[in-house]
């Protein structure tokens, strides 16, 4: 099923929002301090916060490359490992500081499936020779 022009913008500009508030705003800024105690239940209290803001840093790299378009598929396989390791150690580690861990492994696959059609769909309407992505200006 392809989504129309329209809602694979929307989505895809709802996929990196995710990603950039968790890494700015939940990470970076530490406005969700849980997500450190989090980390801190991985790498410990005395690597905390710099493993903290590094996977914040990253999270924000995978939102702006959600919305650069490029390289669809590897984007959408990154943010499946990388959701995929955080899913596995926060459960295994830190389950109890987790709000709700069967609807965050339900959400991150629903969120998970989205990215994966839209960067199939991206992929599809490459090798049909629709615009995928920014093109490079041509000269006359």
């Amino acid at each position: 099923m392809r989504c129309p022009k329209f809602h694979a913008a929307w989505l895809r500009w709802v996929i990196a929002s995710v990603w950039l508030f968790h890494g700015l705003f939940s990470k970076v800024l530490d406005g969700i301090p849980r997500h450190r105690q989090i980390v801190a239940r991985v790498v410990g209290n005395e690597w905390a916060l710099a493993v903290t803001l590094a996977v914040g840093g990253v999270e924000i790299l995978i939102g702006i490359w959600v919305l650069s378009r490029r390289s669809p598929r590897a984007c959408a396989a990154a943010q499946t490992a990388l959701l995929a390791a955080m899913n596995f150690l926060e459960l295994w580690l830190a389950r109890d500081l987790l709000l709700a861990p069967f609807a965050m492994v339900v959400a991150n696959l629903l969120f998970l499936a989205i990215g994966w059609t839209l960067a199939l769909q991206a992929n599809e309407s490459a090798k049909l020779g629709h615009e995928s992505g920014p093109s490079p200006s041509k000269g006359t």
